[in-house]
Formats: structure tokens, C-alpha cells, sequence
């Protein structure tokens, strides 16, 4: 069985929606499908840099300012 999904709000600046909602339209998706997809491959492409996300993902990453 699929693990429930969690839900957010979210508020967005007019500007963005509808950019992201045409782009949403282009790729055959909803709004709220096409905003999971884009934080779902950013998540990848950041593990994929070796940059994880941490295990509490609450807690902001320590930066490194050398």
C-alpha cells in the first residue's frame, strides 16, 4: 500500500501559478502534480550532487563557510 501522502499549504504569487500551471498543462499534469514532480526532482538532483537532505528535514543543514 502506498504511504498517505501529507498535505500543505502553500501560497504562491500569482506570477508563479501561472507559470507553473502552464508548464503543468505542457506536461499533461495538475498544478498540485506538477509542483510534487519539481520538489521531487529537486530532492533527487541535490542526492545526486551528494548534497542530502538531512534525516530531520525540520532541522536546516549546517553550512560550511570556509
Amino acid at each position: 500500500m502506498a504511504e498517505p501522502k501529507k498535505q500543505v499549504p502553500l501560497r504562491l504569487s500569482a506570477k508563479l501559478y501561472d507559470a507553473i500551471a502552464a508548464w503543468a498543462e505542457d506536461d499533461f499534469r495538475s498544478v498540485n502534480g506538477q509542483i510534487e514532480y519539481l520538489l521531487t526532482e529537486c530532492v533527487r538532483q541535490r542526492k545526486k550532487n551528494g548534497r542530502h537532505a538531512p534525516e530531520e528535514l525540520d532541522v536546516p543543514p549546517k553550512l560550511d563557510l570556509k
